[in-house]
């Protein structure tokens, strides 16, 4: 069974005491006068707090009261670097409006995606101009802090970004990605080309990024925004991320984590990543305004030395596997005839410019959304399917039987979105 993050919460804090995040309790997470510690951005010297937020896919399943209220907990206790970069352009809207209506975007640290996440990638100026005239529109700021693209973005997208930092609409720009087997491809962009910043997977369980890209940071003086310090488990859904929490089950924290300030598990996590010198800052997210003040302990006091770190690799690394994440398979879809599926290989195309290719293997039909992997489609009906990641497509015909276009049905924080594509 899927355990709560607020159980491992209870057993770090020793058995049978309830979390509570009194003020007492946040004081002596508190180590250092309750100041979270500073990094240097490499590009600039530029200093930004250790701890940045990203409310991910949250805003899909959580009360959006509670989210505002993390937010607030995040701003009042020194938190500035705010990353609003989601494919889902629903949750990036909610990032600015939360802090639109708290009336702090000019006190936050805006990190964002270079294009909008609703459209099919294209290459050029306009793509990325176009964007970045949005967002400063929709945050009501003069210049976004930062701005990174895809890792696998086309070149010319980030020779647009270039230009917009040179004309001062973006201050620092750089790359991202989630895959490992991505990293080469965002080592060659670090050797070549004038970026501030790397987004890049890291936590105590996934170590990959210590091998090759986070010395190069160090070489070539660009910052690291680690992403999912608290452990990715291959995946994001409404019930979070669990891996190293898992992990770690009812086992108390060990003694000596007090050497470095680690009063839970989660600050035990969050410290290993900030005490690398690469990183500049670990983005955190969570529904909880305790869970929030928990993480920010992560980024005060005293950090581990490497030999420490040492032995927290070796303690996690003894530790048996997480459990499979998220939520159950979908079931299986029924079976339908080629004919049937046939019907609907093509492209689809939004009004936003969102493309959804549709292709057939025997009869099976795979979908490719944007720029999202393909995957293959179950056949809940003769006109709908789903796409095991969640989202349904709905198939259009008209009274004649053609296939006139499909219905993207996906949840969004005002519930399902249904957005009609047509087919070209």
């Amino acid at each position: 069974m899927r355990r709560s993050r607020r159980e491992f919460l209870g057993t770090s804090l020793g058995a049978g005491v309830a979390l509570a995040f009194t003020p007492e309790l946040l004081r002596a997470f508190h180590q250092s006068g309750g100041q979270l510690i500073q990094r240097a951005i490499p590009s600039s010297g530029e200093k930004v707090p250790v701890i940045g937020l990203s409310f991910s896919n949250h805003p899909g399943c959580a009360d959006h009261a509670a989210l505002k209220e993390v937010l607030k907990t995040f701003a009042d206790n020194g938190g500035r670097v705010f990353d609003a970069m989601h494919v889902n352009p629903a949750n990036e809207q909610f990032h600015i409006t939360a802090a639109n209506e708290l009336g702090i975007q000019n006190r936050l640290f805006w990190s964002t995606r270079g294009t909008p996440g609703n459209a099919a990638p294209q290459p050029g100026a306009a793509f990325v101009n176009g964007h970045i005239d949005s967002l400063l529109a929709r945050i009501k700021v003069s210049k976004i802090d930062l701005v990174m693209l895809p890792a696998a973005a086309d070149p010319t997208n980030l020779a647009a970004l270039k230009e917009e930092k040179k004309a001062g609409r973006v201050r620092y720009i750089g790359v991202q990605v989630i895959a490992d087997q991505l990293f080469p491809q965002v080592a060659s962009i670090m050797r070549n080309e004038p970026i501030d910043f790397i987004g890049v997977n890291y936590d105590l369980g996934s170590r990959k990024a210590e091998e090759t890209i986070l010395p190069l940071a160090q070489e070539r003086k660009i910052g690291v925004m680690a992403f999912f310090p608290l452990g990715n488990a291959g995946g994001l859904s409404c019930t979070g991320s669990t891996n190293l929490f898992a992990r770690a089950g009812t086992r108390p924290l060990p003694e000596w984590a007090a050497d470095f300030d680690a009063r839970t598990w989660a600050q035990f996590f969050i410290k290993y990543v900030v005490s690398h010198p690469a990183v500049t800052v670990a983005r955190v997210g969570t529904t909880k305004p305790a869970h929030m003040l928990d993480d920010i302990g992560g980024g005060i006091g005293r950090l581990p030395n490497e030999a420490t770190r040492k032995r927290m690799a070796e303690l996690i690394d003894a530790l048996p596997p997480a459990p499979p994440p998220g939520p159950p398979a979908p079931p299986p879809g029924i079976a339908l005839s080629v004919e049937v599926v046939e019907r609907y290989v093509g492209e689809y195309k939004s009004a936003s410019g969102f493309t959804v290719t549709i292709r057939r293997d025997g009869a099976t039909l795979f979908v490719k959304p944007g720029s999202n992997p393909e995957v293959p489609l179950l056949a809940r009906s003769e006109t709908r399917f789903q796409d095991p990641r969640g989202p349904f497509f709905e198939f259009q015909i008209d009274g004649q039987g053609k296939v006139t276009g499909v219905v993207l049905e996906q949840q969004g924080p005002q519930g399902t979105q249904r957005i009609p594509l047509e087919r070209k």
